[in-house]
């Protein structure tokens, strides 16, 4: 065994606690195939956001820690499913062709025709958009869609075991409805051959050694057809089920508002044939009012927006941390996810290996992070541009090489891209905020009194801490008591806003000078 595979057998991430269920599935079952396969399930009813690729994020870094654990013993295969032979049960609101929409309503969602014009239908507009994502983020997946697998006859044998299980799955299911669902309720939902919309439609008969059932139309007329090569689908709890078994799926995660029908998706499952994977609940994303987050709505953030303000780096580090705890997943959130993951980046060269397997950087890239680059935070890039004025790279490039002239856009990357998603951010949602504010008899005096003790400074200082130190001299000197109060009040009269990074760190890569104009000008009344 490895040092590595040694560790990971106590190693507390809740990529290896899964890891390790996982292992032990494995080694008790063996594998129905040539591998053990995770998989992760979308719903294409509405336009993909974050949450929905939170499920191949971590289901791959639980993957990864699989691969180590077992020291690659087992070959593994990751498969992103789309749901797209669901029908279409209303429109998403923030869709355009809304009429045209709406005339294919209860068709599946690989039939109604795309409303962007873009691909052939609506399904495959957003699986494209589904893939895109997995794709730039380096994804190592197979994707499969519900709808070819149906009509390709890939499912034909388990649909037709669930037929010869016809009783045993209702016996599952009923319980779990109400009185009067439970009167027309049937696992599968045939796909009327004069229409195309999935029906939810009582069985008039069933046949399992014919494979056949037989349903009242929408027309009126008795339909008799096989459940096979796409004619029919399953409701989606039995679905769920069928698809761990057809597929064989070793490990699956899903979100808590499926939690409560986690043990049906398990008890069909094992109805017919297999036993269920190891399953993982995580908590669902929240938006800026603290509601779920919901693909129709459009609600909370998308995944180009994330995009436009931040690396992705920073977006598979929100998916790592703690996801058995609800999260707001709204803008507000990106810088810090950003700096946080600079300092998992920056520690990780120091830590012992038992250490780093814990570190989220470790998990993030598959065990390989990048060298760290520059200590500058995009906290403190944001307030650079506040204070500068600059629109552009190359204007903050001149201020950051003065700071730190090792650094160039060519000798750290990541940096350089964190000055354009500062700019970003800073203009859409900084600068609309801002609210400046004169400061009181008692900060007055301390601002006076910093500009003093700057000017004393080399003009060429760039220690961050010397600069600090002065700082907290100068709040002292004026009597101000909580010096969070101090230093609240110099990004509130000299930045419009009430919170920044350490004001030494933010005076250094501005310039002595140029923060001692800041502050006159804040003491004038003039930074608006």
């Amino acid at each position: 065994m490895s040092d590595l595979s040694a560790l990971a057998q106590t190693a507390k991430a809740w990529t290896f606690e899964q890891a390790r269920l996982l292992l032990k599935r494995v080694e008790k079952q063996g594998m129905k195939g040539d591998y053990v396969l995770f998989e992760t399930g979308y719903g294409p009813s509405g336009l993909p956001h974050i949450g929905t690729f939170g499920e191949v994020a971590r289901t791959s870094m639980v993957r990864h820690a699989f691969r180590e654990l077992c020291e690659d013993k087992y070959p593994t295969k990751l498969i992103a499913f789309s749901d797209d032979m669901d029908g279409m049960r209303k429109v998403p609101t923030n869709l355009p062709n809304q009429e045209m929409l709406a005339e294919h309503l209860h068709k599946p969602l690989s039939d109604v025709p795309d409303p962007f014009g873009t691909h052939e239908g609506f399904a495959q507009h957003n699986n494209a958009r589904l893939r895109s994502f997995l794709d730039s983020f380096g994804f190592e997946y197979e994707f499969r869609s519900a709808t070819h697998e149906y009509r390709s006859g890939a499912f034909d044998e388990a649909l037709l075991h669930a037929l010869e299980k016809f009783d045993d799955i209702m016996a599952v299911m009923l319980p779990t409805l109400g009185a009067e669902r439970q009167a027309t309720y049937s696992p599968f939902l045939p796909i009327s051959p004069t229409t195309g919309r999935v029906l939810y439609v009582p069985m008039k008969a069933i046949d399992a050694k014919a494979g056949t059932i037989t349903f009242e139309d929408e027309d009126g007329t008795d339909i008799t057809m096989p459940v096979t090569g796409g004619r029919t689908k399953l409701q989606w709890k039995p679905d769920f089920g069928m698809r761990w078994a057809a597929l064989g799926v070793d490990f699956e995660m899903f979100g808590k508002d499926h939690q409560s029908n986690a043990p049906v998706y398990s008890k069909i499952c094992r109805i017919l044939g297999r036993e269920q994977p190891v399953q993982y609940v995580y908590e669902l994303f929240l938006d800026d009012q603290g509601e779920k987050i919901s693909k129709s709505k459009g609600n909370g953030l998308a995944v180009e927006e994330w995009l436009r303000y931040a690396p992705q780096e920073s977006l598979a580090l929100y998916m790592f941390q703690k996801p058995r705890t609800a999260k707001r997943l709204y803008f507000d959130v990106i810088p810090k996810a950003v700096d946080e993951y600079r300092q998992h980046l920056a520690a990780y060269p120091t830590q012992e290996r038992k250490q780093q397997i814990e570190n989220p950087v470790w998990h993030i890239h598959d065990g390989n992070p990048p060298q760290p680059g520059s200590d500058i935070t995009y906290a403190l890039l944001l307030n650079l541009v506040s204070a500068a004025n600059v629109e552009t790279k190359a204007a903050l490039w001149a201020f950051i090489s003065r700071y730190a002239p090792e650094a160039s856009p060519q000798s750290d990357p990541f940096l350089d891209r964190l000055a354009g998603y500062a700019i970003a951010y800073y203009e859409d949602f900084v600068k609309p905020t801002k609210v400046y504010r004169a400061p009181t008899d008692q900060e007055r005096q301390a601002m006076e009194g910093l500009v003093a003790r700057l000017k004393a400074l080399d003009p060429g200082e760039t220690d961050a801490e010397v600069i600090q130190t002065e700082v907290f001299a100068a709040g002292k000197d004026a009597g101000i008591e909580q010096l969070r109060d101090w230093f609240k009040a110099l990004y509130e009269v000299l930045l419009g806003q009430s919170q920044g990074p350490r004001f030494g760190g933010f005076a250094a890569i501005y310039g002595v000078p140029e923060t001692i104009g800041l502050i006159e000008k804040g003491l004038r009344g003039e930074l608006s």
